[in-house]
């Protein structure tokens, strides 16, 4: 049996779901990268007006837990399906950002902010 939370394994549930529902021709990068920012808005709307207290504790509360727990599912889902279509490994992409950070913010030093 296979992970059900492997990347890879993911990506393919995806792609299959696009598929079988003929959305590829709507999957181009633009339409994608466009959804993604749409579903992360959806989700920084949750935190719109609290205050940092509240939000730290937004998992206390069932249905907002719910919320969060949907809104970071569409996130990722069409971050994975805008990496399938342009061929970006995305954990390779994020431990080379990763990589690059180590660089220019040596540790010890504050830069005053984060990337």
């Amino acid at each position: 049996m296979t992970d059900p939370y492997d990347l890879a394994g993911l990506r393919h549930r995806l792609a299959e779901f696009a598929a079988a529902r003929n959305w590829q021709p709507y999957h181009t990068p633009k339409n994608l990268a466009a959804a993604l920012s749409v579903e992360a808005s959806e989700l920084l709307e949750i935190f719109q007006w609290l205050t940092p207290e509240e939000s730290a504790r937004v998992m206390d509360d069932p249905d907002t837990a719910h919320r969060v727990n949907d809104e970071v599912a569409d996130v990722l889902a069409y971050l994975l399906q805008f990496c399938e279509v342009l061929g970006v490994d995305p954990l390779a992409a994020l431990a080379a950002k990763i990589d690059r950070n180590e660089r220019r913010f040596p540790k010890g030093e504050p830069s005053g902010h984060s990337p």
